[in-house]
Formats: C-alpha cells, sequence, structure tokens
C-alpha cells in the first residue's frame, strides 16, 4: 500500500540530486541581478548599471564554461562607463542648452554632490535647488532666466534618464546575448 509513496520518493530524491544546482543558482542570481539592475537604472537609491555589469562578471566567474566572452566584457565596461557619463553630465548639458552659466552649471554638480546626503528627493532636487541657487547668487541673474537654466537641468535630467534605461537595456541585452550565443 506505501508502494506508491516509497516510489514517489525515490523519484523525487533522483530528480533532486540529478538536477544541476550549480547551474541552476548561478541562472538565478545572474537574473535577479539584471532585473534589479534595470530597476535601478530608473530608481536612484539602486545603482543599475553597475548591478548589470556585476551580473555578467559573476556569471563568469562562477560558471566559465558559460560566462561572457572578452569582447562582451569590454563591451559591457564601455556601457558602463558612458551610462555614468550620461548620468553626470545630462543635468548640465541641459542646464547650459538653455543658457546656464558656469556659475549655473557648478551649482548643478555641487547640489548634485549635497543632494546624495538627501536621497531619495536629493537626487532630483539637489541639482535643481543648486543650479537655481548659483544662477542668482553667483551669475547674478534675474528669477525668469535663472529658472529657465534650472528648467533646462530638470529636462536634462530627464533625457538622461531614459539614456540610462536605454543603456541599461542595451548592457542586458549584452550579457544575455554573450552568455546565451
Amino acid at each position: 500500500m506505501l508502494d506508491w509513496l516509497q516510489d514517489s520518493w525515490e523519484w523525487f530524491t533522483t530528480l533532486v540530486t540529478s538536477l544541476p544546482w550549480q547551474v541552476i543558482s548561478v541562472w538565478t542570481l545572474t537574473i535577479i541581478l539584471l532585473i534589479i539592475g534595470l530597476i535601478g537604472s530608473v530608481l536612484p537609491l539602486l545603482p543599475g548599471p553597475f548591478l548589470i555589469f556585476i551580473a555578467g562578471i559573476l556569471h563568469t566567474l562562477l560558471l566559465p564554461e558559460q560566462g561572457m566572452g572578452w569582447i562582451g566584457l569590454i563591451i559591457l565596461a564601455l556601457l558602463l562607463v558612458i551610462s555614468y557619463f550620461v548620468d553626470m553630465a545630462a543635468g548640465a548639458m541641459g542646464a547650459r542648452w538653455f543658457g546656464a552659466s558656469r556659475w549655473g552649471i557648478m551649482g548643478v554638480f555641487v547640489g548634485g554632490i549635497v543632494g546624495l546626503f538627501f536621497a531619495p528627493l536629493g537626487f532630483v532636487l539637489g541639482p535643481l535647488f543648486g543650479g537655481l541657487a548659483f544662477e542668482l547668487i553667483f551669475a547674478k541673474k534675474r528669477m525668469a532666466p535663472a529658472v529657465k537654466s534650472t528648467w533646462g537641468t530638470l529636462l536634462g535630467t530627464g533625457v538622461g534618464l531614459v539614456v540610462r534605461l536605454i543603456l541599461s537595456f542595451a548592457m542586458v541585452a549584452a550579457v544575455l546575448i554573450d552568455i546565451l550565443w
């Protein structure tokens, strides 16, 4: 009467012992890091592109026979550097496009650094208030031109966010294509 239970248990133990758990766990870690990296490319508290980079590196280190090649790792590193450059320069470029002075651009960078300490709102408000304050105080601009350059900072930051998201998708594609190809 209990033969079916014993047969089921033997089948289950055979299944568990025959599965390649190392491969499954590394792929699970890789997929989780890629998903969190994509989310982090939009949320300011998570270092999204860096997590995607780490996913590719960890997968390669933990499963060298199924890992990324050198060309894929170089492409991944280049996309990471480009995403951080876009991150840092987008707000300042938008401010410059809308007529910010050198003081205003410096204010965007200073506000961005100060905003790091007031996360998560500080990531957005820091560069805006920094650019506006430096335009008003040091560049001695009136309110309307200072607000215009601050608006440029906001638009530049938004464009930078979109570009960072696109670069993050490209990084995920680079990881998956290089591993699976």
